[in-house]
C-alpha cells in the first residue's frame, strides 16, 4: 500500500468534513465543498444539476424529509490526484428516519471530481447512483 501524498490527505480531510456536515444536516458547511459551477448526476430528481445553488436545493429537500441526523458511512474510498485535478470514488451506506416515520437504509456509489481552486480542493463534478 502506498503512503498517501499530502494532496491526498488534504482531499480525504475535506471529504471527512463534508460527511460530518452531511450527517449534521449543516447545509452551509456542506456546500462549502462544492464549486459554484458544479455538475451533479444525482439519484433523486432532477437527475442532472448544473450548479451548487441548484444542488443545495436537493440537499435542503432531503434534509427536510429526515427526522434527526443522517447516518452516513463511507467505504472503500479511493483518491487519485494529479496536479490540480483529483477523482474519488466510494461506496456509501446511508441510514435515516424520515419525517413520516419510515426508515431509510440503502447504499450508493459516489464518484467525485475535484479541482484545486485558490489553494483549496473543490468538488466540480459528482455522480451518485
Amino acid at each position: 500500500m502506498q503512503t498517501p501524498t499530502a494532496e491526498e490527505m488534504e482531499i480525504r480531510k475535506g471529504l471527512d468534513d463534508l460527511v460530518q456536515a452531511l450527517r449534521a444536516k449543516d447545509i452551509e458547511a456542506l456546500m462549502a465543498h462544492y464549486a459554484a459551477a458544479t455538475v451533479v448526476f444525482d439519484i433523486r430528481p432532477p437527475l442532472r444539476i448544473e450548479s451548487a445553488d441548484a444542488y443545495r436545493k436537493n440537499f435542503e429537500a432531503w434534509f427536510a424529509s429526515v427526522d434527526g441526523p443522517i447516518d452516513y458511512e463511507v467505504h472503500e474510498l479511493l483518491v487519485t490526484v494529479r496536479d490540480d485535478v483529483a477523482f474519488c470514488h466510494s461506496l456509501c451506506h446511508v441510514r435515516s428516519k424520515r419525517t413520516n416515520g419510515e426508515k431509510s437504509d440503502y447504499w450508493v456509489r459516489v464518484t467525485s471530481g475535484l479541482r484545486k481552486m485558490s489553494d483549496r480542493w473543490m468538488i466540480t463534478h459528482e455522480h451518485i447512483s
